[in-house]
């Protein structure tokens, strides 16, 4: 089941920035080459990129990876003709960048709200822009962006333009999903809760009251009604099962993967 044999896979968004655990990222990369994909990763660092160039290339596997500015058109087109020029065509595009910055619509300036939806948004906008004319030539293509439950719910943090513009690549599927139906290119959603990557040790500094690593772990793991935080692959199964043939009649959906969350009220 999910072989991708012979497919090729642009991840936008694949880096690991600690040569311990695993990004959601990376580990979507990792499982898509496990598979028989071929991966070719577009990310703005090369240096994080090549830690999961080398878990793919240590299995076996074929991994490119190519410097890009997923905010900037530019850099995507390149990404994106670079695919093409290696392998020939694209199969499947995996929209996972993002980044959460704290705010209200009071607290939260212009500048950052812009930059929010830049990094959230316009990538995936960008990476979808160039790539789904190939996939139309192709009449065959699978689309999966990486959203969050921020952009299903209030989830307890102030962090507005984070939880707009990952509502907004909800809604950018599932309408695209209709608009391409009939051009044989599927989109899909995969929804992240509260999941422990390398990145929530960044956000325990941050947020952690007096930096209290554990106790910032603990507060995350008592949200979730299964009591204990997902990881990155339980987010790379979800997304596996959407570009697979198995998923072949499934398109502007999401998958919300998040223990129970937003299914739940918040009381025990």
């Amino acid at each position: 089941m999910h072989d991708l044999t012979g497919k090729v896979a642009l991840v936008v968004g694949l880096g690991q920035t600690s040569q311990e655990g695993w990004g959601i990222g990376c580990a979507i990369a990792v499982l898509l080459a496990q598979q028989g994909a071929k991966v070719f990763g577009g990310n703005r660092s090369l240096e994080s990129a090549r830690v999961t160039q080398e878990r793919i290339q240590a299995k076996g596997g074929v991994c490119d990876i190519f410097e890009t500015d997923a905010t900037s058109t530019e850099s995507v087109k390149a990404l994106v003709e670079a695919c093409v020029a290696r392998h020939g065509r694209i199969d499947i595009l995996i929209n996972n960048v993002g980044k959460s910055e704290a705010g209200t619509m009071v607290t939260m300036n212009e500048e950052m709200w812009d930059s929010q939806f830049n990094i959230n948004l316009k990538s995936m906008y960008f990476a979808c822009h160039y790539s789904i004319p190939i996939m139309e030539q192709q009449h065959d293509g699978r689309i999966v962006s990486v959203a969050s439950i921020a952009g299903l719910r209030y989830i307890g943090k102030p962090q507005i333009a984070y939880s707009a513009s990952k509502a907004a690549i909800i809604h950018a599927m599932k309408t695209s999903a209709v608009m391409y139906a009939d051009k044989g290119i599927r989109f899909n959603t995969v929804v992240p809760g509260l999941m422990y990557t390398p990145y929530t040790e960044q956000l325990a500094i941050r947020y952690g009251a007096g930096g209290d690593r554990d106790a910032y772990m603990r507060m995350r793991e008592a949200q979730v009604p299964m009591g204990k935080m997902g990881d990155a692959w339980d987010v790379a199964h979800a997304v596996l099962f959407l570009v697979s043939d198995e998923a072949r009649y499934i398109t502007g959906q999401e998958i919300v993967v998040d223990g129970g969350i937003t299914a739940s009220t918040g009381r025990t």
